[in-house]
């Protein structure tokens, strides 16, 4: 008897359990659905780079109207048929057809979750993502020019920089006679900045841009990509933005390189910089000023509580800066000052209050109208003031746009590039050919505008575009290079890497200070290893001396630290010799860490090796 009523009291449970469970798992699949339909309506051309970055981000600074979006979308209707479900199951409690309800619910949802997950997968392309970063690649280390490996000279006035990134702006916006892929041109006076100064379109009136390849085609990825020359694109286990305290401490940036030189730099957003990492990269490479948001309010800028899109729109940007660069402009410094639009951002942008209605039912297209004569108005105004003369400008897309049908009927065979344009710059096109080149030669390219010379025109994995040297897209060919870029980079994670030792230094700069710590071969005769410690970056401090440390036991007992000598050239090198016998002759893995000891009785980590015994 008790028996019975025991298994009675379990039998209840069990099903208590398996209904949650079974509620939960079909509220799980209706999500997904929901989410994933909303996904691909939201961002029709969606990269499985760009997917990886942001679930790896902080959904800090992100859009209240989207975040709005997302929640009606799907998760209001998977709480409305959760609800439903558990009606149902209220209403068919005790009743045989319980049971069959149930396994039905579950089959349901876990064959609807399963062709949800394989509709994505194909729809990212997720599965050549996932083949591509199982393959090795050197391209990025075979190709890639760190800035401090060659000489840059600025002229002995340094120009100050503005340069303006518009959110989602192509070439593509153009009318087909002037290079776009439109009927009609709803970027007319764009068009006519870029003809009018340079966008190494050659003689030829048709727009000419940038290709955004694999880790640019977002807004942090294309602003990396067009300041560092490098994609922002590295392995899932690497990419933990949210949790990490730098931003790819081993990257050379243009705003590390004005920095060192001198100039004063800011950053102008209209949103939240936090989002997509933003704040953290601009702070660490070049310790930028940031006006974001956030700041606006805080300065009463914008009346409190006030917000609109993703924070401010455009109208007040222009406005804002126009302010900040007078400021900038009365100081000795020279002054880079980098903004940010927002109002073009997909789905449709923003309408403000000056937006034209000339293209009816094309909210995008006046939105874009808009933003054309709004940068062309700010950039009069920048051309009227005292600091022009010594000022370079330029003007860029930060990636094609994302929007799911503004572009949708262009031919498929037309070639998106982002919009580019080069004014009152120090150099002069070497080239009357129209480049081929991708948003990593924006890097040296900004850079030689400005009157600095670069050793070999080549920077990160950008080329100067004034030069005459081919950039890697005409070199190499546009298609292969989008396919390297797309394999897994064992030299690009270590320049991302979070697993700084803790007694790493970061320069004044804020850059990680390293060396190559290099090991010889074993001399059995002797008993000896040799080890030269030499290339270092970033070091902006006289060295006292040089350490190593050198351990062969896991738990370091038996570590040793050898004084090093220098070998008396001027690149810095120095030399020390392990005593192997020391060791008791042990063979095997010796780990080797340099450590530098500088003027200031500093004692910091630069680099490491493992030397072979045997």
């Amino acid at each position: 008897m008790r028996i019975k009523k025991v298994m009675k009291v379990v039998g209840k449970v069990l099903t208590i359990i398996g209904t949650a469970a079974t509620l939960c798992l079909m509220f799980g699949a209706a999500a997904l659905y929901f989410s994933i339909q909303w996904m691909f309506d939201t961002w029709s051309n969606l990269s499985m780079d760009e997917l990886v970055y942001h679930l790896s981000t902080s959904l800090d600074g992100t859009s209240t109207d989207m975040i709005m979006e997302y929640l009606g979308t799907c998760v209001a209707p998977a709480i409305v048929l959760f609800l439903a479900c558990m009606f149902v199951f209220w209403g068919l409690r005790g009743k045989k057809r319980y049971y069959i309800v149930m396994a039905a619910g579950i089959a349901v949802s876990v064959t609807a979750s399963y062709s949800n997950v394989r509709t994505a997968w194909n729809e990212l392309d997720a599965g050549n993502y996932v083949k591509s970063q199982g393959i090795d690649s050197t391209f990025v280390e075979d190709y890639y020019v760190s800035p401090a490996d060659v000489s840059l000279t600025f002229p002995e006035k340094k120009r100050n920089l503005i340069y303006i990134f518009l959110e989602s702006m192509e070439t593509t916006y153009a009318d087909s006679e002037n290079g776009g892929a439109f009927d009609e041109n709803v970027i007319p006076e764009l068009t006519r900045i870029a003809q009018e100064n340079e966008d190494f379109s050659g003689n030829g009136i048709e727009l000419n841009g940038g290709y955004s390849l694999v880790g640019t085609t977002w807004t942090m990825g294309a602003m990396f990509g067009q300041t560092a020359g490098l994609p922002l694109n590295i392995a899932v286990d690497g990419n933990n933005m949210n949790m990490q305290e730098t931003f790819f401490p081993g990257a050379i940036t243009i705003g590390d390189i004005l920095r060192q030189a001198g100039y004063s730099q800011t950053l102008l957003v209209g949103s939240d910089a936090t989002f997509g990492g933003r704040r953290l990269y601009f702070t660490e490479h070049g310790n930028y000023e940031i006006i974001d948001y956030v700041r606006a309010a805080e300065e009463e800028w914008i009346p409190e509580e006030y917000r609109v899109w993703w924070g401010y729109e455009d109208k007040k940007l222009f406005e804002f800066a126009k302010r900040k660069l007078l400021e900038l402009a009365g100081k000795e410094e020279p002054f880079n000052f980098t903004m940010l639009t927002v109002d073009t951002h997909f789905e449709d942008g923003y309408v403000c209050d000056i937006c034209p209605d000339i293209y009816e039912n094309d909210q995008y297209a006046n939105v874009m109208a808009c933003s054309s004569a709004q940068v062309t108005k700010f950039l009069d105004w920048i051309k009227r003031q005292d600091f022009y003369e010594n000022t370079t400008v330029v003007i860029c897309g930060d990636h094609p746009t994302m929007d799911k049908d503004f572009c949708e009927d262009i031919d498929k065979e037309y070639q998106r590039k982002t919009y580019a344009a080069y004014i009152n710059s120090a150099a002069e096109c070497k080239s009357d050919k129209k480049r081929v080149y991708t948003t990593f030669d924006n890097f040296p390219t900004t850079l030689a505008a400005m009157g600095v010379r670069i050793e070999g025109d080549r920077l990160g994995l950008g080329t100067n575009l004034f030069s005459g040297r081919p950039t890697l897209a005409e070199e190499i060919g546009l298609e292969n290079e989008q396919e390297e870029l797309g394999k897994r980079s064992r030299f690009l994670e270590d320049m991302a890497s979070l697993e700084l030792e803790e007694d790493a230094m970061l320069n004044d700069a804020g850059k990680l200070v390293t060396a190559a710590v290099t090991a010889g071969t074993y001399d059995y005769s002797t008993g000896i290893m040799a080890v030269e410690v030499h290339n270092f970056k970033n070091l902006d401090k006289r060295i006292n001396s040089m350490l190593l440390a050198v351990w062969t036991k896991e738990d370091q007992s038996d570590m040793q630290w050898i004084q090093m000598s220098s070998m008396g050239q001027e690149d810095e090198r120095y030399c020390a010799e392990i005593s192997v016998p020391n060791f008791g002759y042990k063979e095997g893995e010796y780990q080797i860490h340099a450590y530098v000891v500088d003027e200031d009785g500093e004692q910091y980590f630069v680099g490491k090796t493992i030397g072979i015994v045997k």
